[in-house]
């Protein structure tokens, strides 16, 4: 017995010690964390000696961190004054399977973007995502309630392998945070894994395939491989394989001054909650997202000289870029240059070809020093400016442009249907390299737009009047649109017998608006709020002026402010477009298939032909319950919403009735739809017809228009368009005539679209509506003129009229009732 408690005493004693030691250990890691001072240089735990960990094996690559390759195994060795510190973790696909996303996504897009710290705990090292949506000054006290109210998640854990000889670093195996699936760096969304029923990550079939460390970066290429029962493309093997791009960026040590956003200007932003604000409330910040320059010579900058930047955008060319393309492409990057001039700068743009391994042996379009302009052989017609900036204040640390070979097959269709009525050099196949250069170079300044923060502007083909686009002269100096930013890419306008047309679109005034609003160095304005008034004068030097306007793409209503549309009035702008697409109509097959002896590519630019004239349709359906928009601050004059003018609307609609309800006999050419398909015709007519009267007949336009006539009963309202649309649609009632199988169909989808106005449950969490739909005029309305229809229908059905008419106006009578007293 006391044998036994002399043990339990001596047990007790050293569980004290130990536990007396434990917690002298916590405060010391607390403390570590904090501060993360050299390691201890004797092993301890699981921690390894770096000879073993980091063998003589070892395959390594110098860089941020240094990355060693151990058999299958991946390390970072992370500088110990790299903890705590601000990067970005950028995920991209880099390769994918055709339509993932429903044809939305391409090689090259972000799928993920976080601002990481790597933290120690203990024996480990911590991911953790930082937020810079909230922030406070660390002076405050407010401060803390910040930082306990948006805690940040821990991404990923690793158990610290060993430390460096020097313990200046610290050793992690990170194979498994890059070959396993991980959800924050994921190319596969939530919704993606739904969409495609996507089971699990075949680890078998999935493996990293690069690491490499730059002085700045490091990249990861990740090959992964999912189960999946509904792939995008069903081979019959269930799998999706896609390629992923793992950036790791090392942020600037002292962040960018930002510049605040004001929406009268196009700007891509960054937003963030200011807690330190004086205001009485969270206070929302927007800033620019932009490169950052400041003048090698203040003085003269000052002075009004143009000076260089200290550190001027430089686009490299992609070593796989064609000879041929090469200075098309760097001209187009430098077009930029001369709005820089607008905000003092010269040389502020520079393109340069590849660099040979002799000039530069580290050259790498994956190293983060290096903006490169990337040519990619691939099927997909597109090209993008994807760029990488610093959450905390903007800056775009940097870019690389995507260019996708098959893009210029999207030009040259294009360039033939919109302009070969009035221009000669465009009937052909083989597009002239010097035209296919300009277009090229065009697409190239626009994409440089958008790495510089320049979104998509609108509103820009909106300041020219429509009959400028004849006028040679005109066009040759402002070209089609106020920036190269608006989605206006041909003079389609201009007539055949007009001269000295240019038809492919160039900078303009916007551009060195724009660009000097963001890029001006402000000299003595030490914060934000500091250039708050010269950033505001600026733009009311400019006001009233619409070369200067902005208008937002995502606009569902403006009219002035439309994608692929030029010129002032939709109405004049369509009708010439129209007036030229049936010339080329006439001539496409001897354009094409007579120079081929084939019909593959008739019937391409037979489909894109019907595109162009979907697109002009839809330029005059906007004008239908339009609402333009024209930002402005309370201290300008006039209202930021007004609706389109009644007898614009009125016009409007009678123009669809003639243009685009109307048969289009013109697009049903023997020649063609006889040597392209075997069937279809009539669908396709009624495909592309129906889609501008569901898109006239919807919710959103109808709660407009609603609206209007309570503003003020002059505006066209709900009842004139619906009663205007019945009417012209069914004009063969009032004219006693047979209707064609045609209009019969359109007939047809117009009671379809009717029913579903009449009828549809709209879910309020995934609709766009603004109003309550069975509580608004939109149920009675329909019903009115449904009514009105099928009294319409019963006399008309009565007159001398062929059998199929008959039978048509009895069915859509059937219809009209099962639909206005369903059993």
């Amino acid at each position: 017995m006391k044998n036994f408690l002399t043990l339990t005493l001596c047990s007790l004693i050293i569980f004290s010690c130990a536990t007396a030691q434990s917690s002298s250990k916590k405060k010391s890691n607390a403390k570590t964390a904090q501060t993360s001072p050299p390691a201890p240089k004797k092993k301890q735990g699981k921690i390894k000696d770096y000879a073993k960990v980091i063998t003589k094996d070892a395959i390594t690559d110098e860089g941020l961190f240094n990355v060693h390759m151990v058999g299958e195994k991946y390390y970072y060795e992370i500088p110990i004054e790299y903890l705590n510190t601000d990067m970005l973790l950028v995920s991209r696909f880099s390769k994918l399977p055709s339509n993932l996303g429903g044809g939305y996504v391409n090689a090259g897009t972000k799928t993920n973007t976080r601002m990481i710290n790597w933290e120690r705990f203990k024996n480990k090292i911590l991911i953790k995502e930082k937020s810079s949506s909230a922030v406070a000054a660390d002076s405050l006290p407010i401060n803390v309630s910040v930082k306990a109210n948006n805690y940040e998640p821990t991404l990923f854990a690793f158990d610290i392998e060993a430390f460096s000889k020097d313990s200046s670093s610290v050793v992690i195996d990170v194979t498994k945070f890059y070959s396993t699936d991980v959800k924050a760096i994921s190319g596969l969304g939530s919704r993606l894994r739904t969409m495609y029923k996507v089971r699990n990550l075949d680890n078998s079939r999935s493996f990293i395939n690069s690491m490499k460390s730059f002085p700045k970066n490091i990249e990861v290429i990740q090959d992964f491989t999912y189960n999946a029962t509904n792939p995008p493309v069903n081979t019959g093997d269930q799998t999706i394989s896609i390629q992923m791009n793992q950036s790791m960026i090392l942020l600037p040590k002292v962040p960018m001054q930002p510049r605040y956003f004001d929406d009268r200007v196009g700007w891509f932003t960054l937003s963030q909650y200011d807690y330190s604000s004086e205001e009485l409330k969270a206070d929302r910040k927007t800033y620019l997202r932009r490169w950052k320059l400041i003048p090698k010579d203040i003085e003269a900058y000052k002075r009004g000289e143009l000076v260089e930047p200290v550190k001027p955008i430089v686009y490299y060319l992609d070593p796989a870029t064609p000879e041929k393309f090469r200075s098309y492409m760097k001209d187009g990057i430098e077009l930029w240059q001369k709005a820089f001039e607008a905000a003092g700068f010269k040389n502020a743009i520079i393109a340069k070809d590849p660099p040979t391994k002799e000039e530069d042996p580290e050259f790498s379009p994956e190293d983060i020093r290096y903006s490169v302009v990337r040519y990619v052989a691939s099927t997909t017609r597109n090209a993008t400016g994807p760029s990488v900036s610093d959450p905390r204040s903007g800056e775009i640390i940097e870019s690389d442009i995507i260019w996708y070979h098959n893009h210029l097959r999207s030009y040259r269709n294009r360039y033939l249907l919109e302009t070969g009525a009035a221009n000669p050099s465009a009937r052909t196949l083989n597009t002239p390299d010097e035209e296919i250069g300009e277009m090229m170079k065009m697409v190239i300044a626009h994409e440089v737009g958008h790495t510089l923060g320049l979104p998509h502007n609108m509103s820009a083909s909106y300041a020219y009047d429509v009959e400028s686009y004849r006028d040679g002269a005109f066009t040759q100096k402002n070209g089609i649109a106020a920036t190269i930013m608006d989605y206006a890419r041909y003079n389609y306008i201009a007539q055949p017998g007009d001269t000295n047309i240019r038809f492919v679109r160039q900078l303009g005034p916007y551009d060195d608006y724009a660009i000097n609003f963001g890029y001006r160095y402000i000299p003595g304005a030490n914060s934000p709020d500091e250039e708050k008034e010269i950033l505001n004068s600026w733009i009311m030097e400019k006001a009233g002026d619409p070369k200067y306007k902005f208008g937002k793409q995502s606009s569902r209503f403006d009219p002035t402010a439309q994608t692929e549309d030029i010129g002032n009035n939709s109405i004049k702008a369509s009708t010439y477009g129209l007036k030229n697409l049936k010339i080329v109509a006439k001539n496409l097959p001897s354009w094409t298939s007579d120079k081929t002896d084939n019909y593959e590519d008739l019937s391409e630019l037979y489909g894109e032909m019907l595109g162009v004239w979907s697109r002009y349709v839809g330029h005059v359906v906007t004008h239908v319950g339009g609402v333009v928009e024209d930002t402005k601050n309370p201290s300008q004059e006039g209202e930021v919403y007004g609706p389109v003018d009644k007898a614009y609307q009125k016009s409007a609609m009678q123009w669809l009735q003639k243009n685009a309800f109307a048969t289009p006999e013109w697009l049903l050419d023997d020649a063609i739809l006889k040597n392209i398909n075997y069937a279809g015709y009539t669908d396709r007519i009624r495909s592309l017809q129906s889609r501008h009267l569901n898109n006239l007949l919807n919710f959103e336009r109808l709660g407009r228009l609603i609206d209007h006539k309570a503003m003020d009963a002059k505006n066209y309202s709900a009842l004139d368009m619906l009663r205007d649309l019945r009417i012209g649609l069914w004009s063969e009632t009032r004219a006693g005539s047979n209707v064609t199988v045609y209009r019969r169909n359109l007939q047809r989808a117009y009671l379809d679209r009717m029913a579903y106005l009449m009828t549809e449950e709209l879910n309020p969490q995934r609709s766009r509506q603004y109003f309550n739909v069975n509580q608004s005029d939109v149920r009675a309305l329909v019903r009115g003129e449904l009514n009105q229809l099928k009294s319409v229908l019963s006399s008309a059905s009565k007159s001398a009229l062929n059998t199929e008419t008959k039978y048509h106006y009895r069915d859509c009578i059937e219809r009209i009732k099962n639909v206005l007293d369903p059993k």
